[in-house]
């Protein structure tokens, strides 16, 4: 789950939405802590290309009516940029997710998604000059310490170290790809950029996916995982997250970032079995920290 910029200017909610909000606010952050269940559930039948074409594939079909809509703001000239953008923001990323998904537990993947906050911010300073001043320096050190935390522990007895630099690497290419849309893409209806992107990394893991598919044929749980992944997790989920921008902005809208890790962390233990740790909680508790003071400092 990368959370992309605004590229909107927010609508002023009648008073009947205001109980809304925070209903869809809790469902999007409840439908995105599942994504990481569902690669964890169907990542060991499909392998992470299989399965990232199937995510990215139903996702794109679920978006695509916005993109036909605004396919006049969509030149032939801007596919290479929204290739490449799809490379960094969906197609590397999710295949780094599924490949973690195989080797931890989905609350792993969980908490390492909500660095992505400030790998932003980090990519931001270190690449396009912006400022983040100290307060928000000290905040990537507490996340980074998380991560370590995270990526020292030993969770059903296995080493999840690996896994944890998959889920920081994705992180890390999500807040690169934030900076590029908001950079190079601004003005385009997020929607369609959203279905532009999902395309064009479709087509870039497909050849990937045809050579890797799996030999035997996954069972129904883990097909129903991979559509849920993409048709819910992927593609009504950003749907969801553009009317909430549309209707408080970005800055509100992006605290669904803070809901993410937990339920990743409650569904994986409800419906998994998979028990939380301490070093989870405290790793959790430190990225979290961090990215909740990096906001309020900015």
């Amino acid at each position: 789950m990368a959370v992309q910029p605004s590229l909107a200017t927010p609508i002023p909610a009648p008073a009947a939405a205001r109980w809304l909000t925070p209903l869809e606010i809790g469902l999007l952050g409840a439908i995105w802590g599942a994504s990481f269940m569902f690669m964890r559930v169907a990542a060991g039948q499909f392998g992470p290309f299989a399965l990232v074409e199937v995510r990215l594939a139903l996702g794109a079909l679920v978006l695509l009516p916005f993109l036909w809509r605004a396919r006049a703001s969509f030149p032939l000239r801007l596919w290479p940029k929204l290739a490449l953008i799809g490379a960094i923001n969906s197609a590397v990323p999710f295949l780094l997710f599924a490949w973690a998904a195989e080797r931890a537990p989905a609350g792993v993947g969980a908490i390492c998604n909500a660095m992505t906050v400030l790998f932003t911010a980090l990519v931001g300073a270190v690449f396009f000059g912006e400022r983040i001043g100290l307060g928000r320096s000290l905040t990537l050190v507490a996340g980074f310490a998380g991560v370590v935390v995270l990526a020292s522990a030993r969770i059903a007895g296995a080493d999840v170290g690996a896994a944890v630099a998959a889920g920081a690497g994705a992180a890390l290419l999500y807040g690169v790809g934030i900076n590029l849309v908001r950079r190079h893409l601004s003005g385009l209806p997020a929607a369609a950029v959203a279905a532009a992107t999902l395309s064009c990394a479709a087509l870039l893991v497909l050849p990937f996916a045809i050579g890797d598919w799996p030999s035997r044929a996954p069972d129904m749980r883990a097909w129903s995982s991979a559509a849920l992944l993409g048709v819910v997790c992927t593609g009504l989920a950003f749907v969801m997250y553009y009317r909430l921008i549309a209707r408080i902005g970005a800055g509100r809208a992006s605290t669904v970032t803070y809901l993410v890790p937990l339920f990743g962390v409650a569904w994986a233990w409800w419906l998994l079995g998979e028990q939380p740790t301490l070093r989870m909680a405290i790793a959790g508790a430190l990225i979290l920290g961090s990215v909740a003071m990096s906001q309020r400092a900015r």
